[in-house]
């Protein structure tokens, strides 16, 4: 398997067969992301080396306005894209197997969770995972220990309020807050 091939496969959104060659692969690219991760987490580096090592995790271009402070923790890192000054605050979790987008502008808070990845609800074949992306928009911001949900869809301008878990699509210019996350006002512009 290569890695276009296992992207095809988890960005159509199928689920993933724990005993099959796709999960295998994923695998494969954990160990990968743990080796990246490590080398980020465990030793000083300057902004422009952890540019670096985004690219050599994410194999795709990170631009050199990403700013990270570790640790970050990824069990894939293959399907991620950054846009252009995007922030993440120490101890960042994404699981992006299925697929992140984060945009121009936005900061994510300490010990923001994105999960891409849910099993299935079947006790027979709860190992199984199914892939739903999440996206979020440009100038978003992210509280602290807040997590976000596969196929959430965040919208430009949009505050997730700390220890928030959202499990819905978060409208553009609003503020939602709370356990699952609910709308709580406007952002005037």
């Amino acid at each position: 398997m290569t890695l276009k091939e296992f992207l095809e496969y988890v960005n159509s959104a199928k689920e993933i067969d724990a005993n099959s060659e796709i999960s295998e692969y994923m695998h494969k690219l954990a160990d990968e992301a743990r080796k990246i991760t490590m080398k980020i987490n465990c030793e000083y580096h300057s902004q422009q080396e952890i540019v670096k090592l985004m690219r050599d995790l994410t194999k795709r271009e990170v631009p050199d306005s990403f700013r990270l402070f570790p640790p970050i923790y990824t069990d894939c890192g293959k399907n991620i894209e950054f846009g252009e000054n995007v922030f993440l605050n120490a101890g960042c979790k994404i699981q992006d197997q299925g697929g992140i987008k984060i945009g121009d502008g936005s900061f994510l808070g300490h010990n923001v969770v994105l999960s891409t990845l849910n099993h299935n609800k079947n006790p027979k074949k709860r190992a199984n995972t199914i892939p739903r992306p999440i996206n979020i928009g440009k100038n978003v911001r992210i509280g602290s220990n807040a997590v976000i949900c596969q196929g959430v869809n965040i919208g430009d301008n949009a505050i997730v309020a700390a220890g928030a878990v959202v499990v819905k699509d978060v409208k553009e210019n609003t503020i939602v807050a709370g356990v699952p996350a609910k709308f709580i006002k406007y952002i005037d512009k």
